[in-house]
């Protein structure tokens, strides 16, 4: 019965964004997002550490999600974005832990950052 009471949490639909770098003519090198993974989570509100409060004193909300642990998602690094498929909203992933629970990973992400 927990399995199934957060599994009704899981409302937000998101998207994992990978860097790809290309080289274009004169040996420019640019960095695009290519969406590499599409699933639900929860968005936690994270509480006010002093980081957090001064993040949001400047405007970037902190957040930390809820998602399915998959091998996808544990690939997912620092240098990803994450993008809240219904707001429409990139985030910068600040921290991915698949580590302190087998069925899912947390990660935390920061407004204002990605973009």
């Amino acid at each position: 019965m927990v399995g199934a009471a957060l599994n009704r949490r899981l409302i937000e639909a998101v998207a994992f964004l990978e860097p790809v770098s290309t080289q274009g003519a004169g040996g420019v090198t640019t960095t695009v997002f290519t969406q590499r993974y599409a699933c639900r989570a929860e968005f936690i509100y994270s509480k006010g550490s002093e980081v957090v409060e001064a993040a949001r004193l400047e405007g970037r909300p902190i957040y930390k999600l809820r998602v399915r642990s998959c091998s996808a998602v544990r690939a997912v690094t620092t240098d990803w974005r994450l993008r809240d498929a219904r707001r429409n909203v990139e985030y910068a992933i600040i921290e991915a832990d698949s580590i302190t629970d087998r069925r899912w990973t947390y990660i935390v992400i920061e407004g204002g950052k990605a973009g």
